[in-house]
């Protein structure tokens, strides 16, 4: 799959600074940060979900709580 971004000359010269600072190509850079940007939002939900379930359950466990329950 190819995607092709447009940038002006300020978003690109912006872009490829960055990249350089990164140690970088630019190809590179984007790529990673789209897909952390994903991973991110995934961990976001996940988390959303979690204070959720909590809220409408608040018990709490200690750490030898949760060994005892995994056989730890």
């Amino acid at each position: 799959m190819i995607v092709s971004i447009r940038m002006n000359d300020k978003e690109s010269k912006l872009a490829e600074a960055y990249a350089k600072l990164k140690g970088r190509d630019l190809e590179e850079l984007i790529k990673y940060t789209f897909f952390e940007r994903i991973e991110d939002e995934h961990d976001i939900a996940l988390t959303d979900e979690a204070i959720e379930e909590y809220e409408k359950n608040p018990k709490a466990y200690s750490l030898e709580e949760i060994k005892k329950e995994l056989g730890l």
